[in-house]
């Protein structure tokens, strides 16, 4: 016996089987037994399911002497747990190719040579097996209890994972995506370790199936990781997982894990509301320091929990998200609310797995964003804290199961150690935002210190950067509007080539010749010294700054 699993090797051991031999299919003495059938008739398959015991007189091998085969076939076909035959009744002996495919399937073959009652077997069995049910359910609902005693007292997540530690004897494994991953018990060697976390990564959050229902991996020394999603306002935050043997039951594991994966979800829940209070309560905060309203650096600081400056040096970020759903032509408003509420959720959850205090308000379409982080030591760099940001981000523009696609818009300004003056990194990260939206070699900045020399356009007022550009290249946006020679885009790949003549005509896919032809008219357009570098730096700068008044 295996926890609550019957096997042909325990069922052999049972007193009424005292009498029984094994004739063939030794191999599959590791069979399950799920029931116990009756069976005489020829055409088996559509009354045998899986782990089926079969008991018969053979009665089907006298009459169907041409069938005999196709009947063990049929067995094996449906991975009936084996076949029992009561020999002096119907048939005398078992014929030896019925014994040789029981044998090479590995199919267990057991002969009474004395008559015995199938009744008496099948009540012995059944009421093995009921009696089995009845006490898992009765550990299922202790263990539920369990479950909810802890799940209403704390949000402790190791509490939980402890108690199915308990209740399976095997190594537990909480898997987050938003949160730290954690090991029950603890002391796993740092190769194991290594070894889950990186087949989570590769193999269960790239399966569609294991994101929604409890799946089954392979694993090095014949050992094997049952896991299960943990499945929260539609999205799967989590996996919890047991790692057994090569040859141990799953069923009561599956159910285990169904009932812990559920109470963490519940847990969790519970903490991203309570989060969503606390923010709701530090929405204020935030507006008032994007206006300008908080001077004082300590009270600013207390309000975001976190300590005085004169008692920590942080690094403080402020940028803007804005999402571009795709719901097609006619966008169902409470399918878009409900999205923008799963990417807040999931934000603030990759905020919290990366360390970073911070702040999130909703406005509209768009979600400001302050963070922070504690300088500790010299590794923690205003560098580092992009490198964080920017994975953050690649890891939301993944759209989770179940949400519409989506294009993230994201800009931060720069990162700054006082918090009173985040205002102006918000002001920053809008600016980046505009340069992104316009600027199609930009869109990887992201950061306000990336964008180049966007900053200095950005900050020239509206009217002067127009009337630079015009002109620059009025006069050559006039000729490509009436005579459609493609000269604008021409000068800026030739600019990009650095002179390069052939490198051009590769990158626009046309003729030397024809590139020939459009040089020498923009050398009658703006000049021949259109090429001397102060008048280059001026086409350049017009050329980046054509897209931001455009």
């Amino acid at each position: 016996m295996d926890g609550f699993t019957l096997y042909i090797r325990d069922m052999l051991k049972r007193p009424v089987f005292q009498g029984a031999q094994l004739i063939a299919g030794a191999g599959g003495i590791g069979r399950k037994v799920g029931w116990v059938h009756i069976l005489e008739i020829a055409n088996v398959a559509p009354f045998v399911t899986q782990n089926d015991l079969i008991l018969t007189t053979g009665l089907w091998l006298r009459h169907y002497e041409q069938e005999h085969l196709s009947y063990m076939q049929q067995l094996i076909r449906q991975e009936a747990a084996g076949l029992c035959v009561e020999l002096g009744t119907s048939i005398e002996n078992i014929p030896s190719e019925i014994i040789e495919l029981a044998d090479a399937s590995d199919f267990p073959l057991i002969v009474f040579e004395q008559p015995v009652r199938f009744v008496e077997i099948t009540q012995d069995i059944h009421g093995l097996l009921i009696n089995q049910q009845h006490q898992m359910l009765k550990d299922l609902e202790a263990f539920s209890r369990k479950l909810q005693q802890i799940t209403l007292q704390s949000t402790d997540v190791n509490a939980i994972l402890h108690v199915l530690y308990e209740y399976t004897g095997q190594q537990v494994v909480y898997h987050s995506t938003v949160d730290t991953n954690r090991f029950m018990p603890r002391h796993l060697s740092q190769a194991d370790t290594e070894e889950i976390t990186a087949l989570y990564r590769r193999k269960v959050e790239g399966s569609e199936a294991a994101q929604q229902k409890a799946s089954l991996f392979a694993l090095p020394e014949e050992r094997r990781l049952l896991s299960h999603p943990v499945i929260c306002l539609g999205q799967t935050l989590a996996h919890v997982g047991v790692v057994i043997p090569g040859k141990q039951e799953q069923d009561r594991i599956t159910l285990l894990l169904d009932y812990t994966a559920k109470s963490l979800a519940s847990l969790l829940l519970r903490m991203l509301f309570l989060e969503e209070k606390m923010l709701r309560d530090q929405n204020q905060l935030i507006q008032d320091i994007l206006n300008h309203q908080i001077e004082d650096e300590e009270e600013a600081r207390v309000g975001m929990g976190l300590r005085p400056p004169k008692q920590a040096e942080i690094w403080f970020a402020g940028g803007i998200m804005e999402p571009e759903f795709s719901l097609g032509e006619e966008p169902d408003r409470d399918k878009l609310e409900s999205a923008q509420q799963d990417l807040l959720v999931r934000l603030r959850a990759l905020l919290k797995k990366h360390a970073l205090h911070n702040l999130l308000m909703q406005k509209g379409s768009r979600i400001y964003i302050l963070c922070a982080r504690d300088k500790f030591s010299k590794e923690e760099t205003p560098v580092s804290l992009q490198q964080t940001i920017r994975k953050i981000t690649e890891r939301l523009q993944q759209p989770a199961s179940g949400t519409p696609s989506f294009q993230l818009h994201v800009g931060f300004g720069l990162i700054r150690t006082r918090m009173t003056e985040m205002h102006r990194s918000f002001k920053e990260a809008e600016q980046v935002l505009e340069v992104m939206r316009s600027a199609s070699e930009i869109r990887e900045g992201l950061f306000y210190d990336r964008i180049g020399v966007y900053r200095l356009l950005k900050a020239v007022p509206a009217e002067a950067l127009e009337s630079f550009v015009q002109d620059q290249l009025g006069a050559l946006m006039a000729y490509d509007q009436e005579h459609h020679l493609h000269l604008l885009p021409t000068l800026d790949m030739y600019l990009k080539c650095m002179g390069s003549k052939n490198d051009t005509a590769k990158a626009l896919f046309i003729h030397r010749q024809t590139l020939y032809n459009r040089l020498d008219k923009l050398a009658e357009i703006l000049g021949e010294d259109y090429l001397e570098p102060s008048r280059r730096v001026c086409l350049e700068m017009a050329l980046l700054a054509l897209p931001l008044i455009t």
